[in-house]
């Protein structure tokens, strides 16, 4: 089973971002699950929600504490919730919405336990903002996250965006999952490089 653990604040997107990756995965034909965890949904609160994926059905309910990958959808909650906890060490992947380095966000020493190929970061709020004219990171981090993991093609993303929007909508969170996909390929070639 692959769990993943999205971080956000309410209004990003969160829950639906969780929804998309358990829809890009049952397209795949796999098991998935998706739910938020219960809190205040206001605008700006921290949001968590949980994505599970297997190919054998999955029978567990509780929320994920010991997540294979994060996505952070805001990267002001770095200093405000433990969104690392339980990551699974040193295998864990983790996508964060930025334009910064690790280093550069005071996470130099927590990035020294993971593989670096798997620390990856996507201007994802700057993507949408191109493609779509709003400030949802969460299709972004989606194409991210499929480069990044291997665990769901770019197409079952594109087929997820296509089954929850429509026209231009769709097409600009296409365009914005596309371009992260391929920023996330091409930060992994410059990690091994």
């Amino acid at each position: 089973m692959f769990q993943v653990r999205i971080h956000g604040r309410g209004g990003q997107g969160v829950v639906t971002g969780a929804e998309m990756l358990s829809i890009a995965a049952f397209l795949e034909g796999r098991h998935a699950q998706a739910f938020p965890s219960f809190g205040s949904e206001r605008t700006g609160a921290p949001v968590v929600a949980f994505c599970r994926m297997d190919d054998k059905e999955i029978r567990l309910r509780e929320p994920i504490m010991q997540p294979d990958a994060l996505i952070v959808q805001d990267p002001t909650l770095l200093h405000q919730v433990d969104v690392f906890a339980g990551l699974r060490k040193p295998d864990g992947y983790v996508l964060i919405n930025t334009t910064r380095s690790f280093e550069e966000m005071g996470l130099g020493d927590f990035s020294r336990d993971l593989r670096p190929e798997r620390l990856l970061t996507v201007p994802a709020t700057e993507l949408s903002l191109k493609h779509v004219g709003r400030a949802v990171p969460n299709v972004p981090l989606l194409g991210g996250f499929a480069a990044a993991s291997k665990i769901i093609s770019l197409d079952a993303v594109i087929a997820a965006i296509r089954e929850k929007f429509s026209g231009k909508v769709a097409d600009g969170n296409i365009a914005a999952a596309t371009e992260a996909y391929q920023t996330v390929l091409d930060e992994m070639e410059h990690a091994h490089a």
